[in-house]
């Protein structure tokens, strides 16, 4: 399989994934803005989670960029981690549902913890096959903030048994680091400053 139908098929994956999302946000019953109310939690945790499969989806598209193989193993991991992001419209409703109660929120951690795990395997696997000296070698450098974000899920997913707040806090924190654009790759390919 070539890169291009691997990341033509995330794509695809990635857009159901939102199509399924944004179908849980239901249209509220009344003209009145107090009937908005009951919608909030969905609509927060509907942003939150769009944010995060937006970010992987840039990531993963700019990953794919420094690709020239790909192999079985980046294929598995790839879905590996097409697993793991399929499961946040689930835990993003089951959260919503919940108006944000601690083991949902935990489980939306969990999940998005073990999204970044089957990124960094990925990751990893392109980086095997490339070699150290390849492009993404050279833009990941130390990668701090891909080490800082599963850390940052797991004290979230702690932190939700005591105040989900705190969780829900910290999960936007780690998006919001991710916003930041990471133009490594794109300096590293293209030489741009």
């Amino acid at each position: 399989m070539t890169k291009n139908r691997l990341e033509a098929f995330s794509d695809g994956v990635l857009a159901i994934i939102i199509t399924i999302m944004v179908l849980e946000l239901k249209v509220p019953h009344g003209t009145e803005l107090s009937s908005l109310t009951p919608v909030i939690p969905f609509f927060v945790s509907y942003v939150l989670s769009f944010i995060y499969l937006g970010i992987y989806w840039n990531n993963h598209h700019h990953m794919l960029h420094t690709v020239k193989k790909v192999s079985g193993g980046i294929l598995w991991a790839n879905l590996h981690l097409l697993f793991w992001l399929s499961l946040i419209p689930f835990v993003t409703g089951w959260m919503a549902e919940n108006h944000f109660a601690p083991i949902p929120v935990a489980l939306y951690g969990a999940d998005l913890l073990m999204a970044a795990i089957s990124y960094f395997i990925l990751q990893t696997l392109i980086l095997k096959i490339h070699g150290s000296d390849s492009i993404l070698a050279k833009a990941l450098g130390k990668d701090l903030k891909g080490k800082a974000s599963p850390i940052l899920y797991v004290i979230a997913i702690m932190m939700a048994f005591f105040n989900e707040w705190v969780s829900g806090a910290i999960y936007v924190l780690v998006a919001l680091i991710w916003l930041i654009p990471d133009r490594r790759i794109e300096k590293i390919m293209y030489g741009d400053n």
